[in-house]
């Protein structure tokens, strides 16, 4: 087992890194910007260590700093918990290469499905359900337009090198196709340092429903079931459930259980998230695949009851999943998150400021995750989450009840916030009756988000 982790990451992300770390007893080290020193989670800490001024490049993501904190903390394993350096393949070998480890998967995979069309080409080979796409469009137009039309329109032009929802544009025609691609490539050099992108067919009304996955060293891949994270605006997720509602558990477990297998013949080594497209004639396709910790991971632990965040330290710690897990995960009761951000409740841009009142909901069946504490500033610098809700109850309706009475006992006041939006949604029809799909957000409020 490790012996000190140095957590590569802040906010809530942080917290809950570190919560599982003390629970099993090993020294952590925290990082902070200039931003966020005296930040609550620091407590949590047995060392923290400055890391830069306010900007992520110069803090977060700077990766000499954050290597020279492992050398001063003597520490021997890095988490890096979610978003930031998770899914960067180069500074997982870095962290290798000075004698520690990286919790997360080897760089290979890291590297291999970290790229969006070189994923799709390997789960591909191993069988995985794939809809329609292209690889990497050249820098010819007549070319572009043969590979959508092999393809067939609408077609959605998505960046190859990184995910979030950033880039993705649709297009129904030709005469939208080259304006979209232009516009993708240079939302992608910027968001991921290469302007690589692709085609994929574009469904109609998709749900977005993704597959837990843990591996170890050894050979083994479990699944944990899946989660319905379909109601999104601007391509990233607001509120995330498990189980997915109206999909037949027998189609669920054997969907979940393909892909595990699939995982098991890649040789796959740690935690990950395969994420799929469930069109409305029922047909699943492979969407991406993250190689770490997901943001909605919470819910998953609420109805299977495994610590997602242990589990993975564990493995990465050279534990068998025999010995990480219950020989027998099953699902129970139903749990829902909702993300609670520092945005404008109309439009759902950011709206930064100070945190006069921040009190939280409690409650039995009521989690909060966060990493943000009343008279805290919510800066521009990072993303504007300040809280995750999640929720746990024996049926669905009760968990949606349970999601709305909990956010409306939320108090927040210093800045706008999401929460008047999300119980809307909460409260519409289309979300109780079960029929989510990534446009329901737009599709309740009649705005286009």
């Amino acid at each position: 087992m490790f012996s000190k982790v140095v957590v590569a990451n802040r906010g809530a992300v942080a917290a809950r890194v570190l919560r599982a770390l003390n629970a099993m007893n090993i020294p952590a080290v925290a990082l902070y910007s200039e931003a966020d020193a005296g930040a609550p989670y620091l407590a949590m800490a047995s060392e923290t260590y400055a890391i830069g001024p306010a900007p992520a490049r110069e803090s977060y993501l700077n990766q000499d700093a954050i290597i020279e904190v492992m050398r001063k903390a003597r520490a021997d394993g890095l988490h890096p918990g979610y978003g930031f350096l998770s899914e960067n393949s180069a500074f997982a070998q870095k962290i290798m290469d000075t004698g520690a480890r990286f919790i997360g998967p080897s760089p290979q995979w890291i590297d291999a499905m970290g790229h969006k069309t070189r994923a799709r080409d390997i789960a591909a080979q191993y069988g995985m359900p794939m809809s329609q796409g292209s690889g990497v469009l050249p820098d010819d137009n007549d070319a572009i337009i043969a590979a959508a039309r092999k393809i067939g329109f609408p077609v959605l032009v998505k960046p190859a090198g990184g995910g979030g929802g950033i880039g993705m544009l649709p297009a129904k025609d030709e005469a939208e196709l080259l304006t979209a691609v232009e516009r993708s490539r240079s939302m992608a050099s910027r968001g991921f340092g290469t302007a690589e992108v692709y085609l994929e067919k574009l469904i109609e009304r998709p749900r977005h429903v993704e597959f837990q996955i843990l591996g170890d060293a050894h050979g083994g891949a479990m699944h944990l079931f899946e989660r319905d994270c379909s109601t999104q605006r601007r391509n990233q997720k607001v509120i995330e459930e498990a189980p997915g509602p109206q999909i037949p558990r027998d189609k669920a477990v054997a969907v979940a259980d393909q892909i595990a297998g699939i995982m098991r013949s890649m040789g796959y080594d740690n935690i990950g998230t395969v994420e799929m497209l469930l069109g409305a004639d029922g047909t699943f396709s492979f969407l991406e695949m993250n190689t770490r910790l997901q943001v909605e991971h919470g819910v998953t632990e609420e109805v299977t009851g495994v610590d997602l965040v242990r589990a993975q330290i564990r493995s990465a710690a050279g534990e068998e999943l025999d010995d990480i897990l219950p020989s027998r995960v099953e699902v129970k009761g139903h749990a829902i998150q909702a993300r609670v951000y520092a945005e404008d409740p109309k439009n759902f841009f950011p709206s930064p400021g100070k945190l006069t009142v921040f009190r939280p909901p409690q409650g039995d069946g009521i989690r909060v995750d966060t990493g943000y504490a009343e008279g805290r500033d919510v800066t521009p610098h990072y993303d504007p989450m300040i809280a995750k809700v999640i929720v746990r109850a024996a049926t669905r309706e009760a968990a949606i009840d349970r999601l709305v009475d909990a956010l409306g006992g939320f108090e927040i006041q210093g800045l706008k916030h999401n929460i008047p939006a999300v119980i809307n949604i909460l409260r519409s029809e289309p979300f109780r009756s079960g029929r989510v799909h990534t446009g329901i957000i737009g599709e309740v409020t009649g705005r286009k988000v």
